[in-house]
C-alpha cells in the first residue's frame, strides 16, 4: 500500500481510494494499536501521512507499528503512551503531540465498549466509560490545542457509535453523567458515546464562533468485527471459528478495516466540513456518507452544559470561548 495508489476524487460515492495524498501531514489516532484504530492508521499511512499511534499498552503499540511498517512501505509511524482513564497520562501524551508540532488530525478512536456489570472508575474517580471515552478525549484535545491551532486546516474527529441511533440522550444523562444514581453498563457506554458526539458538535460551534482554522467532524463506525477484518500479525489474528461466526453477521456488520472508513473520511476528505456527521450508508455497514446525527447531540444548550461540566470535572480549561447564544 503506497500513496501512489491515490486517485482524483470522483463524483460518485466516496471510497477509501479517494483519500488524498497526505504526504507531509501528521495524524494522531487514539487506540491505534488494534481494531478500527489500527486500520485507520493503516489507511492514513497508506496515503503518505505520518502517523502518531497513541495506545495504553507499549507492547501492543510496538506490534501495531511493526504491522504498519510491514503493510506500508516506508511508513512514518511513532508510538506515544496514552491511558485515557488517567488524566496524568493524557497530559503527558498531549505534551508529546505539542512537541511533534504539526497535527493535521486527531482521531478520538479509543474506547471502553464493555465497562462491565459493576460500576468501575478511572484513576480520577470518573465512571469508566464516560471518563475514558469522553473526558479523556476532551482533556487530550484541549491540552494538544497548540499543535492543532498551529496546523492550518487541522481536524478533530470524535468517534461516536451506532448505539446512539437507538438510545436517547436526555437532560438526566448530563445531570448523572457519572452514573452515580443508577448504573447499567450498556447505558453507561451509550451515555459516553452521546457525550462524545455532543462534544464534537459543541466544539464545531465554538470553533466557528472563534473563526478558528480547526474543524470538528464527527463520525461513527457502524458495527465492526475483528473476526471479519484482515489478518494482521500481532494485531488481529481471528480463529477460523470466529471468522465463520462473523460471516453469519455479514448483513449487519463489517470488518473493522471498513469500520475505519467513516473516521478516515472525516479526517481527510476536503469536502468534509466542520459539523458534519459520517457513518456507514446502511446503518452498521457500507461506505461512509453524511448522516443526520441524533437531535439531542446537536442541542446547543446541552452541548454548553456538557462542556462546562467537562471542564469542571477534568480541571482542564479549553482555550475557546462559548459560541454566541
Amino acid at each position: 500500500m503506497t500513496a501512489e495508489r491515490r486517485r482524483p476524487r470522483s463524483a460518485g460515492p466516496w471510497t477509501p481510494r479517494d483519500v488524498p495524498d497526505l504526504t507531509g501531514r501528521t495524524f494522531a489516532v487514539t487506540g491505534g494499536n488494534a481494531g478500527i484504530g489500527y486500520f485507520s492508521c493503516e489507511h492514513l499511512a497508506g496515503a503518505g501521512a505520518a502517523v502518531v499511534l497513541l495506545a495504553r499498552d507499549p507492547g501492543r503499540a510496538d506490534a501495531a507499528a511493526a504491522a504498519l511498517r510491514e503493510r506500508v512501505r516506508g511508513a512514518d509511524v511513532v508510538t506515544v503512551p496514552l491511558d485515557l482513564a488517567d488524566l496524568e497520562s493524557v497530559a503527558s501524551a498531549a505534551a508529546a503531540l505539542v512537541r511533534i508540532g504539526r497535527l493535521d488530525g486527531l482521531i478520538h478512536n479509543a474506547a471502553v465498549v464493555h465497562p462491565g456489570r459493576a460500576r468501575r472508575t478511572t484513576r480520577q474517580g470518573f465512571e469508566l466509560a464516560v471518563g475514558t471515552n469522553h473526558l479523556g478525549h476532551f482533556a487530550l484535545t484541549a491540552l494538544a490545542w497548540p499543535a492543532l491551532a498551529a496546523t492550518r486546516g487541522s481536524r478533530v474527529v470524535p468517534v461516536g457509535s451506532v448505539i446512539t441511533r437507538r438510545t436517547a440522550f436526555g437532560p438526566d444523562d448530563v445531570d448523572d453523567l457519572m452514573s452515580e444514581r443508577s448504573y447499567r453498563g450498556k447505558r453507561a457506554y451509550a451515555r459516553s458515546k452521546h457525550a462524545v458526539q455532543c462534544f464534537g458538535f459543541e466544539l464545531d460551534r465554538r470553533l466557528r464562533a472563534a473563526a478558528a482554522d480547526v474543524h470538528a467532524v464527527v463520525a461513527h463506525p457502524g458495527l465492526g468485527l475483528d473476526a471479519a477484518s484482515p489478518l494482521r500479525a500481532g494485531v488481529n489474528e481471528p480463529s477460523p471459528a470466529a471468522r465463520a461466526a462473523a460471516g453469519l453477521l455479514a448483513p449487519v456488520a463489517q470488518g473493522k478495516h471498513r469500520g475505519a472508513w467513516a473516521a478516515v473520511r472525516a479526517a481527510t476528505d476536503p469536502e468534509a466540513v466542520g459539523g458534519r456527521y459520517y457513518g456507514p450508508s446502511r446503518g452498521g455497514t457500507g461506505l461512509p456518507v453524511a448522516k443526520r446525527p441524533p437531535t439531542a447531540d446537536t442541542d446547543p444548550l446541552r452541548g454548553a452544559r456538557l462542556w462546562t461540566l467537562s471542564e469542571r470535572l477534568t480541571g482542564v480549561a479549553f482555550p475557546l470561548p462559548a459560541h454566541p447564544g
